[in-house]
Parts: structure tokens; C-alpha cells; sequence
């Protein structure tokens, strides 16, 4: 994260000197970076002294937004505000669900969780993790089955991604950056062991 951090930092430099002329030092540190990542861990301290606990893969402010398990594995399930809850609801059969009180809004819902993940849970273990993917993603529902590493490039082939790319060959995991006017180029494959070992040597004692 803190080089991505120092990436996103230069870019902003140059783009500074090229409008004023004028270089600057860029500075990042693991901690601040660390810090900025757990945003709402992070920024629910610094706002209200709101030291958190560990809650795995839960969000600390939205409900469902989390894996949960289906009949054949889990789910992450992302009902990101009241409408895809509501979406969520129709798709697993329970109208009623957005009318109870404590489940009609999200802060309801992330004060309630603890009452309403048993209800979501006996209804997801019904079907399998593909199946609620395909219902929950038509109605409007963003959700994903979790992957393994071998699914998740299949997946990525299966959108037309094209995760993988072989140079010589050797293949590799595609740059995840598309340019619509410099694309990426594949030239060299990675070196094979010592293969350029004499020339580093002879550089170095140079």
C-alpha cells in the first residue's frame, strides 16, 4: 500500500512541476499508509474515540455487507444501502424482512446484525453460492462466490479480462492497467537463473 501511496504521489509531483517549474521531495511512510487504509477502523477512532474490535471480513458499518455461507460455500453478500437490501430480500423470499423495525435501515440493520445474519444465513444454506449469484446479480445486488486463485483467473477469462499473458515462454499475470492509447507491451520474459549474471558481475567490478 505505501507504494502504491508513493506511485499516486508522484504522479501528483510531476504534475505540480509541470505546471510551476518546480521539483518537491515526496515522502511516505508504512504506518501513515497502514493508518489510511483501514479507513472507517481508522476514522471512526480519530472522529469518536471508537476503539474497534476485530469482526474478520465484516464491514463495521453496513449490514449484510460480509461473506455468508451458502450450501456449498460462501458468499460475499453487499446490500450497500436500503434499496439492495430490499432487492436482497425479494430475491430470498422474505418481503416482509425491510418492514421489521429493526432491519428497514442500515444503521437498524448494523445495530441488529446480530439477530438478522441467523435469518440470512438459513435461507442462503437453501441453494449453492452459483446459484444465489446469478438471482442476487440480476436483481441488482452486488455479491461474488469467494474464489480460489485457479477460479478467480477463470473468471477473469470467463468476463474477457485476459489475466494471463505469456512472453517467450513463460507466463505471467497480466498489468491490471488498460490504456485505450499506450497499451502495455510484453517484450522480455524474466530471466532465467544467473542468466544475466556474468554481465551484472562485470558491471559491478567495473
Amino acid at each position: 500500500m505505501a507504494g502504491l501511496h508513493a506511485s499516486i504521489g508522484i504522479l501528483a509531483a510531476l504534475h505540480h512541476r509541470d505546471r510551476t517549474g518546480t521539483g518537491q521531495h515526496v515522502e511516505v511512510n508504512l504506518l501513515s499508509s497502514a493508518l489510511s487504509g483501514l479507513v472507517n477502523h481508522s476514522s471512526g477512532y480519530v472522529a469518536g474515540g471508537t476503539v474497534p474490535f476485530r469482526m474478520g471480513n465484516a464491514h463495521p458499518s453496513l449490514f449484510p455487507y460480509e461473506p455468508l455461507p451458502t450450501a456449498d460455500g460462501e458468499l460475499i453478500v453487499i446490500a450497500g444501502n436500503d434499496g439492495q437490501f430490499r432487492k436482497l430480500c425479494q430475491v430470498l423470499d422474505l418481503p416482509d424482512l425491510p418492514d421489521d423495525p429493526r432491519f428497514g435501515r442500515n444503521q437498524d440493520r448494523t445495530a441488529h446484525r446480530e439477530a438478522l445474519r441467523p435469518i440470512l444465513v438459513e435461507r442462503l444454506a437453501r441453494r449453492t453460492k452459483d446459484e444465489w449469484f446469478r438471482d442476487l446479480l440480476a436483481a441488482g445486488v452486488p455479491c461474488a462466490p469467494i474464489n480460489t486463485i485457479d477460479g478467480g483467473v477463470a473468471l477473469a477469462e470467463e468476463l474477457g479480462l485476459d489475466p494471463v499473458v505469456t512472453v517467450g515462454d513463460v507466463p505471467g499475470v497480466r498489468n491490471p492497467i488498460t490504456f485505450s492509447d499506450t497499451p502495455a507491451r510484453y517484450e522480455l520474459p524474466p530471466p532465467g537463473l544467473d542468466e544475466h549474471g556474468e554481465e551484472i558481475r562485470a558491471w559491478l567490478t567495473s
